[in-house]
Order: structure tokens, then C-alpha cells, then sequence
């Protein structure tokens, strides 16, 4: 199947309806269907605002957190739109990607 690699990137401190964006996300594409996504939780990183967020034994809530899924283009759209219908802004990647499996099951 043709379709994109998807991932998001945000901290896990950042809500949506009381939920953390990452596993809202998670959520969410569950319901529309998709096939399948991974939750990461980073040790360190930095934002587009240059600001240094790290998972430690003092502060976990600053976390990095990425959420990456293969999808269809027309999974990429529906969840493209359920985010913007519910105006969630986050920083996210998409590349063209070939995908499947390795053999029937």
C-alpha cells in the first residue's frame, strides 16, 4: 500500500480535553479505524521555541512524547480534519511511504 508515515511531536504535560495530546491522539485514530499507532516516550529533546524539555526523576510532566502511524491517504485526511475540527495545534512530520507485510497470515 502507498499512504504516509505520520508523527507527531509534543510534550507530555500538553491536553486536550483533560487527556494528554499524545494519547488522545492514540485514541482517536483507534476509533477512525487506523491500523495501528505507537506512543514514544523521549528522554530529552528541544522545541521550536528552543526550550530544553527531559524526562526525569524531578520533573516527568515535560517529557518529550512522539505518536507515529502508518495510514492511508484517506486516514491521514480523516485524522488531519478530526485534528483541526477540534483545534489541536502540534508539530508533526509526513512522508511518503510504501507499506504492508512481509507475508500472508
Amino acid at each position: 500500500m502507498q499512504g504516509y508515515l505520520v508523527t507527531f511531536f509534543t510534550q507530555r504535560n500538553r491536553e486536550v480535553d483533560g487527556i494528554p495530546i499524545a494519547s488522545w491522539i492514540v485514541e482517536k485514530a483507534k476509533k477512525l479505524s487506523v491500523r495501528g499507532a505507537t506512543l514514544f516516550s523521549g528522554k530529552e529533546g528541544f522545541g521550536h521555541d528552543g526550550r530544553f524539555h527531559s524526562e526525569n526523576y524531578f520533573d516527568n510532566e515535560d517529557a518529550p512524547m512522539q505518536v507515529a502511524m502508518a495510514l492511508t491517504k484517506e486516514e491521514c485526511d480523516r485524522l488531519m480534519n478530526l485534528l483541526e475540527e477540534n483545534k489541536v495545534r502540534i508539530f508533526y512530520t509526513k512522508s511518503g511511504i510504501e507499506f504492508g507485510y512481509t507475508c500472508d497470515a
